[in-house]
């Protein structure tokens, strides 16, 4: 008899063994594996010696679920002993699971030629007109961090709107966000600036919730679209501008958040005219361009998840998490309700576009190239870890990377950790060079499986 075990990474749960990882293509998202009754009792004894009749009931099993132990896959416990793709900075202890193919790439490369094209799940504008219905042409959500700052230098200095910048105020907003949004309220004349901030009773109740089910309290930006959301609507600002960069769009799709078909939906026709159907059907304006994605978003938080979206696989646990610690506090979501009805009625929907960052900066969007032109042209400041380009603007963001990685690394949740995706697909786009995301990896992101310093910040505010 042969001893055997369940590979690394996969993980029996109910009927069915789960894989908690990013496999090879065409596997890429064929994580579960349904089990027949006899082959659930034989994996339940796992690692044992395995009869030839045993071996031939796990037979569709055997070599990649089900392995001899001496062929057990090790999973890394740290950077130096990781193997990393021969392409980009991804590698198999920041994302455990991680496969390669013969040519040692991963499976963010081996879909270079097919993810090409997933540019955005909302439409992409580079482009506005000047509205005639309000004081803003567009607006942001403006946190003071790289991406949401060069958005604001593009929108008021380049495309030379008026722009109404929303930020939110986090109790752990960095100092160089807060120096950086100060400098553009001077810089950036075509600009109106709100801010708004929650009670630290109601925050706190938030926030706990929160911190039960994700180990962290990162709420942005969807706790910052409930707050503003009114605001856009009795401003009747035509559009509401996203600044999330390249890498970040494309992580849901690999995070299996987001199918395909989300980032071609803005150019379904057919889709958008059936829906549209029924707006008029019901009484209701039909809808522009990018007025559906805002509505989906906005109920989305109103009132919970899609029971579809859900069926279908394609729950987005960050948003389900935050829209269960919103609860807590009711009364938070009365005028984004009461703004929802209204704004359905009368049409009068900002709609949600994202700028193409790439395309605007002839082709790549550089973030050493674009810190340069925000700290020139907006009085940006940057983090005090200079060589740090993903998510600058907040003092937990190593936390909440944490949390995601340890959750992910046990096998706790199937979320690969976000900034795990964007930095590999960042470094595989050439937004910074494999040596600055080897630095940025090593020094700046919190993939350790020891509990970093920034914990604590986030505790002491809930806890105290």
């Amino acid at each position: 008899m042969l001893r055997y075990d369940i590979e690394s990474r996969w993980k029996l749960e109910d009927k069915v063994l789960k894989y908690y990882g990013l496999r090879n293509q065409p596997n890429m998202f064929k994580n579960t594996v349904k089990l027949t009754k006899k082959q659930k009792m034989l994996v339940e004894k796992l690692p044992c010696d395995l009869t030839d009749a045993e071996i031939s009931i796990l037979k569709n099993l055997i070599g990649a679920q089900i392995v001899k132990i001496e062929n057990k896959r090790v999973i890394p416990s740290s950077l130096d002993d990781a193997q990393f793709c021969s392409t980009c900075i991804a590698n198999d202890f920041m994302i455990a699971g991680i496969e390669f193919d013969e040519e040692g790439k991963c499976p963010i490369c081996q879909s270079a030629e097919k993810t090409k094209n997933l540019k955005s799940i909302v439409p992409i504008m580079n482009t506005f007109p000047i509205s005639k219905k309000s004081r803003f042409d567009v607006a942001v959500f403006y946190t003071g961090g790289k991406d949401s700052t060069y958005l604001l230098y593009y929108l008021s200095k380049v495309l030379k709107l008026r722009v109404l910048a929303l930020t939110w105020e986090i109790p752990y907003m960095s100092d160089c966000a807060k120096k950086s949004i100060e400098n553009a309220k001077v810089l950036l004349n075509s600009v109106e600036f709100i801010s708004r901030r929650v009670s630290n009773d109601d925050l706190k109740r938030m926030y706990k919730k929160l911190y039960s089910l994700s180990e962290n309290t990162c709420a942005c930006p969807s706790l910052a679209y409930v707050l503003f959301y009114p605001e856009l609507v009795a401003n009747k600002v035509p559009y509401f501008v996203a600044g999330n960069e390249p890498a970040q769009l494309l992580g849901l799709y690999f995070n299996h958040m987001a199918p395909q078909i989300a980032y071609n939906f803005p150019q379904k026709k057919a889709l958008n005219f059936f829906f549209n159907v029924g707006r008029i059907l019901t009484l209701h304006p039909p809808l522009k361009k990018g007025q559906f994605h805002t509505l989906a978003t906005m109920k989305q938080l109103a009132y919970g998840d899609n029971k579809l979206k859900n069926l279908a696989g394609y729950s987005n646990k960050l948003v389900y998490n935050v829209c269960e610690a919103i609860k807590e506090v009711p009364n938070i979501l009365k005028p984004l309700k009461r703004a929802i009805r209204s704004s359905s009625w009368s049409g009068n929907i900002p709609a949600f576009v994202q700028v193409d960052f790439d395309e605007i900066c002839g082709g790549v969007y550089e973030w050493r190239k674009i810190k340069d032109t925000i700290s020139r042209e907006c009085g940006w400041v940057a983090p005090e870890e200079t060589d740090k380009g993903l998510h600058t603007s907040c003092k937990i963001e190593k936390c909440k990377e944490y949390s995601q990685f340890s959750r992910f690394y046990h096998m706790r949740s199937a979320m690969i950790p976000f900034s795990a995706l964007e930095i590999a697909i960042a470094s595989r786009s050439n937004n910074l060079s494999r040596e600055e995301a080897l630095s940025e990896l090593k020094s700046s992101l919190g993939f350790s499986l020891e509990e970093i310093p920034e914990c604590a910040i986030m505790r002491e505010y809930i806890e105290k």
